[in-house]
This record gives C-alpha cells, sequence and structure tokens, in this order.
C-alpha cells in the first residue's frame, strides 16, 4: 500500500477491525496490513500484528480518533 502509513498496530484481525470501522464512521478510510498465510496461520497476526493504515494527511486525527476513549452517558 503504497502512500499509506501505519497508525496502530493490533495483535488480532478482530481488534483492527473494530479500529478500522471506528475510523470509516468519522470518515477516515483505513486499510489493514498483515501476513497470515491467506487465513492459513493466524498466529502470524500475534507476532507481526495487524497493521492499520492510512493516508499522512488523516494521520493525527485518526490517532486522536483511536486515543480517546468514548464518552459515557451519565444517569
Amino acid at each position: 500500500m503504497e502512500g499509506f502509513i501505519v497508525v496502530a498496530t493490533y495483535l488480532n484481525e478482530i481488534d483492527a477491525e473494530l479500529a478500522q470501522a471506528t475510523l470509516a464512521a468519522s470518515g477516515i478510510e483505513a486499510y489493514l496490513r498483515y501476513e497470515d498465510t491467506g487465513h492459513m496461520m493466524p498466529v502470524l497476526q500475534q507476532t507481526e500484528g495487524v497493521k492499520l493504515l492510512v493516508v499522512p494527511e488523516n494521520y493525527d486525527e485518526a490517532k486522536l480518533i483511536l486515543t480517546t476513549s468514548p464518552n459515557i452517558m451519565e444517569s
């Protein structure tokens, strides 16, 4: 993925997909990069990680979104 940079690395595909969906909800396009030999060796995700990529222009906003805790409604 030329032109994209890593904004975060996750231990598994599920966590990475949740982060990708969070960015998508904010209008930021993101892609996942991982090497698990076509899902035949998912353990490689834990050793290499699943990388979440964005374009450099969206890096700061994406980092902020991913590191900000969600608001909790008070009763």
